[in-house]
């Protein structure tokens, strides 16, 4: 675990203390078939702080891990320097964490969140560690501060379909550079995703990670294209998701999007979206038998499929060994 994942899982220790295991397993139970249910919200899912406090210990480590990585993958792809982050929806502030973490040149943050609980918690949560993080109370609809990077993390399954459409577009408007949004890694929430893609493409972005192309998704139809981010848990939050193992993978689908006239587009500006700009992306764990590795990618030229590794190709043979889901393949020159 890194510095700053600790941090977390000790302010949210703290944040906890005295409060009833019982009460937090239950409401945690509540929050979790809520958010089952997949229907938009007509009012605030964290309906006060003894959800609000069961959402933190639940699900911010969850969040915290899967942004993260979004961002990671979206570096190794290329993204620039991001100094300034909005986060729609932001909850407790786990995406604040997350780019904290990521993104070394991040100055300073804004969590925009309804649920004053949910502020107070994450600012007091925060309040060591974080440094120029602001909190304001906002709703879908209202305006959004600029910032380099705009995130929206597990927002969208709560919102009817014509607010999910405007919470993107004010996104890409307030976004002096990228534009990350994060959803469930289940097909319900790849096609939200997916939908997000499409309006950032239209739009003029391209897409940074994960996807190596502009063209169609080819996991749509028969299967859907999402990611794992390991979580490693505390003793609080197995206590109170009476769970055994010390970690558990988070699912999560997401795209990560830069503006074509900044410095985040590597591209040249004359070459056209769809053309093959870097390696495929490997979309399942790839399954690593003596003397091969076998790897399901999405491709550049738009297509998914199998791929084997073998002995024979030598030095490809030994990165394969150690590529992970999600990863870049062939793997990113140094």
């Amino acid at each position: 675990m890194s510095d700053l994942s600790l941090r977390l899982r000790d302010a949210l220790d703290r944040s906890a203390a005295g409060a009833s295991t019982v009460a937090l397993t239950a409401a945690v139970e509540r929050l979790s078939d809520r958010y089952r249910s997949v229907r938009p919200a007509g009012a605030p899912i964290l309906a006060g702080p003894a959800e609000v406090l069961a959402y933190a210990v639940y699900r911010m480590p969850a969040t915290y891990a899967a942004v993260r990585l979004a961002l990671l993958q979206g570096v190794r792809a290329g993204l620039g320097p991001i100094s300034s982050v909005a986060d729609l929806g932001g909850g407790t502030g786990a995406a604040v964490w997350a780019a904290a973490e990521a993104l070394p040149d991040v100055r300073a943050a804004t969590v925009l969140e309804q649920v004053a609980a949910a502020r107070d918690l994450g600012r007091a949560i925060a309040a060591e560690d974080l440094g120029e993080t602001s909190w304001r109370d906002w709703r879908v609809g209202e305006p959004v501060p600029s910032a380099d990077l705009v995130s929206a993390a597990y927002v969208l399954s709560e919102l009817s379909e014509e607010q999910q459409t405007r919470l993107v577009a004010d996104a890409m408007a307030a976004a002096g550079a990228a534009v990350l949004v994060v959803e469930p890694g289940t097909p319900d929430g790849h096609r939200r995703v997916l939908a997000a893609r499409e309006l950032l493409l239209a739009a003029g972005w391209r897409v940074l990670a994960p996807c190596p192309h502009a063209l169609a998704c080819p996991l749509a139809d028969a299967d859907w294209c999402h990611f794992a981010a390991r979580v490693n848990r505390s003793a609080l939050h197995r206590r109170v998701k009476s769970a055994e193992l010390s970690h558990e993978d988070e699912k999560f689908s997401y795209v990560l999007a830069v503006r074509r006239s900044t410095r985040q587009d590597l591209g040249d500006g004359a070459r056209d979206a769809r053309s093959i700009v870097r390696g495929g992306r490997v979309v399942r764990h790839p399954l690593k038998r003596k003397g091969l590795v076998e790897l399901q990618l999405c491709r550049p030229d738009g297509t998914a499929g199998r791929e084997v590794v073998s002995k024979r190709h030598g030095a490809a043979y030994k990165a394969a060994r150690d590529v992970a889901w999600g990863d870049t393949w062939p793997p990113a020159a140094d």
